[in-house]
């Protein structure tokens, strides 16, 4: 039997399995972007499908911890259209 993937979440910092968070991605580029396939070349970050853990990470800045760098509104707005759907 495989062995399912596990990721933490970048805002309550529980482990679930990958399929079950939300991937973002930075590129070499420097962009952001939400990942749906789970396969776009860059470092990632995951989140749970849940307002409160992007709240979380939001007031913590832990998603601009784990990409160094500053992360636009566009981005967390995008995210929150993501997870309201």
């Amino acid at each position: 039997m495989k062995k399912l993937p596990n990721r933490t979440c970048i805002g309550c910092n529980t482990k679930k399995l990958k399929k079950e968070l939300i991937r973002i991605v930075k590129d070499k580029e420097g962009n952001i972007n939400i990942d749906k396939t789970g396969k776009m070349q860059g470092r990632g970050a995951y989140i749970c499908n849940n307002s409160e853990c992007l709240k979380k990470a939001v007031s913590s800045k832990r998603l601009e911890k784990c990409f160094e760098t500053k992360i636009s509104e566009g981005v967390y707005e995008q995210l929150q259209n993501t997870i309201e759907k």
